[in-house]
């Protein structure tokens, strides 16, 4: 199988891939709470994976997850900084939640994504796909038309059309994001963490009960996205 990641690629073999799909995947990761069951890096394992699995398929290269991202932060009285998930309905009582350590402000988070989409440009991409983590998502597409224009790439996430067809996490460690570890790195799940009386919820989890999942349905999941990455990517001229 060919190699696709970029820090894995020999200089000839970097040139082609280059020249016959200059597209770059670039996945958007955290150090984050991700339940008692997955583990932290749960967003760059799934985001990352599921672009090594793309590039495969539809060509183009991956790079490094970015393991740093923005969310909600709420200052405490006492000083400290509950972020993400600390603060949801989920969370009970609202507390730091084990093991998150990625957050970066707004602007500083900007400020790497637009140095990163430079050297991509420099080292001679044209089109660059990013997604993963929930707000990091969120960051990149409203910005997209704006950088496209400054870059003068074409850039491409998660945005409407795609969420039409997108099932790749779409949850906060629930069912969709346990599903998705599960089919890509089954090693790191271990459901027995969670609570086994289906009438507690497991804290810092959103969406559909994680108890459901199953690596088929995470099989299901990655098929559907690479299929709707591949049209989008059909459509872009290099």
């Amino acid at each position: 199988m060919d190699t696709v990641r970029y820090e894995d690629l020999l200089p000839h073999q970097f040139r082609l891939r280059l020249a016959e799909c200059p597209v770059a995947y670039l996945p958007l990761g955290t150090l984050e709470w991700h339940g008692e069951h997955l583990p932290l890096g749960s967003d760059a394992i799934i985001s990352h994976g599921l672009m090594i699995k793309a590039a495969e398929k539809l060509g183009g290269i991956v790079m490094p997850p970015i393991y740093m991202g923005p969310d909600r932060s709420q200052l405490q009285l006492n000083g400290s900084q509950l972020q993400g998930m600390d603060t949801a309905d989920v969370t009970t009582p609202h507390r730091q939640l084990d093991g998150s350590c990625y957050w970066v402000s707004e602007g500083l988070f900007m400020s790497l994504i637009d140095n990163i989409i430079e050297q991509l440009k420099r080292a001679g991409f044209k089109v660059v796909f990013a997604d993963g983590h929930g707000p990091s998502r969120n960051s990149w597409v409203n910005h997209l038309i704006e950088r496209e224009v400054r870059f003068g790439l074409r850039l491409l996430g998660v945005t409407k059309d795609f969420r039409q067809s997108w099932q790749s996490q779409m949850d906060h460690a629930a069912e969709n994001e346990t599903s998705l570890v599960m089919a890509l790195r089954p090693d790191l799940v271990d459901l027995s963490q969670l609570p086994e009386d289906k009438s507690v919820w497991p804290q810092g989890v959103g969406g559909s009960d994680p108890r459901q999942a199953n690596a088929i349905a995470g099989q299901s999941y990655l098929k559907s996205s690479i299929e709707t990455l591949r049209q989008a990517l059909n459509e872009v001229s290099y």
